[in-house]
């Protein structure tokens, strides 16, 4: 007897559902899918009991006529691609044609289509895969598909879906998706007869992500800069520097209107915002990256939650170039508000006596950019301290600002005291400024030392005995091809063999104790890098522990034109709102906060 059997239809149609149906999300995701693709301005989902015991998802599409209802219940039945050319094309959510069938062979289906011009509708009732009735129906135009006890006929799966509440989270979640993917569609969401949310159509994606996520996430996030040329078009809102969250709850991109996942993706958005994030945080972005479909591979993933690049450094470096340009452009709006003051008759008046009421805690004010050096630091010391001798503040005569002049068409700021020694208070037009003068005068020695080791190069010292080692050949041909960056780095690598390679020198700001242990953490760290990145990438994390102990510190006084010296110089900076390990350097208050918590405004 043979060994090998065809799988009876339902049994098929059953294994199929596992790699497509996962959870109750996994339904909704498909559904409202197959909803977007008709071409539906409002869809409505609503469930009980977390998905498990209903789910129903009703739209206003094109709806469907009773022979295309019968045939979209059949395996691999699809009405998005017709030749292998058009698979390799793709542009709509849905194309396989496994959702329906997959999800009436594991659950009680009802389905109830109508079109526009159509007398009547049809009503298809399906039970574990198996169609029980097909009838006229009275619905509007569109389609409603209600799925009851799904795995009703499958207990080993049932019993692996967690709690009510745990579904209904991420039934919501997949939501959230579809429409900040989709803002010009109307989203409901009906839990347990209960409205969780229901949004109208956005005219903006800034709208839609306001009536999902509240102003306070809006009014901290900048317009993504779209390239000028390239085949990329990348476009959506981005969190300014320093603004991140401890998940990617808030970390959605999406490609060509589809939210995926993709390992390339995720490296370039940590490579955009390289200095500007604390470590293990993740940053705010609702990215939309639009390219040909032909070069995009959707294909790879059952529940198509995961996409294949044809270049994927072409991708990268694209999406890292849009996140700097679009951090640079916010912070030279920022920049405005800091526009140093034109003050009459003030001279240096010893430290600045520190106020003796410190504010409410306010939210921090966050960009970036490329733009020019700061002033060179002399090469045998680190620290940018006037050399005058110091007063105590207790004896310093009290200094009283004057106001500044504003120019016309600009905002200035007035430096107005220091805090505990440690905060600087500035005035600008949009409230009150505190500046961590520590974390400042970090930001400022870290970009420094790492432009001059950049220009006059990494000094590097031999290796008392030269050491070999072996990589994989994936990663033997990436350190072939980017030997020359390694070298410029200060590492003395050569090829040694097959696969082999060879170390004879190392930076000298390094200690390392195993160079082949820490070789090999370089090279993973590096392949993520973009070709743009700074030749010190490397070094960088040794330069901040370096800052660190040379910069100000707390309880540091300072007098008046240190303080104006080290705005001035922050401000200057490529990423002036973060120090080199990713804290702000600035927090604003604004006006009406302060008019809040001293109960002038409700």
């Amino acid at each position: 007897m043979s060994r090998i059997r065809l799988l009876p239809e339902i049994l098929a149609s059953q294994v199929a559902a596992g790699e497509v149906i996962e959870r109750p999300a996994s339904v909704v995701k498909e559904l409202v899918e197959n909803s977007i693709d008709a071409g539906a301005r409002k869809i409505e989902a609503s469930i009980r009991r977390g998905g498990i015991s209903v789910i129903r998802v009703v739209d206003d599409g094109c709806g469907m006529g009773r022979d295309d209802a019968l045939l979209s219940l059949e395996r691999h039945a699809t009405s998005k691609i017709r030749t292998a050319a058009d698979l390799a094309a793709i542009a709509t959510l849905g194309f396989r044609g496994e959702a329906l069938p997959s999800i009436a062979s594991v659950s009680r289906f009802r389905l109830t289509t109508r079109e526009p011009d159509a007398v009547a509708g049809t009503e298809i009732i399906v039970a574990g895969g198996r169609i029980e009735t097909v009838r006229d129906g009275g619905e509007a135009p569109g389609t409603q598909i209600e799925v009851r006890s799904i795995f009703y006929n499958l207990p080993a799966r049932r019993k692996f879906l967690r709690s009510e509440n745990t579904e209904s989270r991420n039934i919501e979640h997949q939501l959230h998706l579809q429409a900040t993917g989709h803002p010009e569609i109307a989203f409901a969401f009906v839990r347990d007869e209960r409205v969780i949310f229901q949004l109208p159509p956005a005219a903006t994606l800034l709208d839609r992500i306001r009536d999902l996520h509240g102003k306070e996430v809006v009014d901290r996030l900048l317009a993504v800069q779209e390239p000028k040329e390239g085949s990329i078009r990348i476009r959506g809102l981005i969190g300014q520097a320093g603004v991140s969250r401890q998940t990617r709850a808030q970390q959605l991109v999406f490609v060509n209107g589809r939210a995926v996942e993709n390992a390339v993706l995720t490296a370039a958005l940590r490579e955009g915002y390289h200095t500007a994030l604390m470590k293990g945080q993740f940053p705010v972005t609702f990215l939309f990256l639009d390219l040909d479909p032909a070069a995009v591979d959707v294909n790879v993933h059952p529940a198509k939650r995961e996409v294949r690049f044809r270049d994927p450094n072409g991708v990268r470096e694209a999406l890292v170039a849009a996140i700097r340009q679009t951090l640079e452009s916010g912070r030279r709006d920022w920049q405005q508000q800091f526009q140093k003051p034109v003050v009459a008759g003030i001279g240096d008046p010893g430290p600045i006596p520190a106020p003796t009421v410190a504010p409410g805690p306010g939210s921090p004010i966050l960009a970036t950019t490329s733009i020019a050096a700061p002033t060179p630091i002399p090469a045998a010391t680190l620290p940018l301290r006037h050399t005058e001798p110091q007063e105590s503040i207790a004896s310093a005569p009290r200094w009283d600002p004057q106001p500044a002049i504003a120019s016309p068409g600009s905002q200035q700021f007035q430096i107005i005291g220091v805090l505990n020694k440690l905060y600087v208070l500035m005035e600008n037009q949009d409230g009150l400024v505190l500046v961590d003068q520590h974390a400042a005068h970090e930001r400022i020695l870290f970009e420094e030392l790492r432009r001059r080791m950049e220009e006059q190069g990494v000094p590097s010292q031999r290796l008392l005995l030269a050491q070999t080692f072996e990589l994989a050949p994936r990663d033997a041909e990436w350190v072939e091809r980017n030997v020359a960056t390694l070298q410029k780095m200060g590492i003395g690598i050569e090829p040694f063999g097959q696969n082999a390679f060879k170390i004879d020198s190392l930076p000298t700001f390094l200690d390392v104790a195993d160079p082949v242990t820490f070789m090999r953490k370089v090279i993973d760290g590096l392949k993520s890098a973009s070709n743009g990145s700074s030749p010190l990438r490397l070094g960088e994390e040794m330069i901040a522990k370096t800052v660190c102990r040379h910069a100000v510190k707390a309880n540091d006084p300072l007098r008046y034109l240190e303080v104006e010296k080290l705005i001035g110089d922050l401000l200057e900076c490529d990423l002036p709102y973060c120090c080199p390990h990713g804290r702000p350097t600035m927090i604003q208050i604004s006006h009406a906060e302060l008019e809040k918590k001293f109960g002038r405004k409700v």
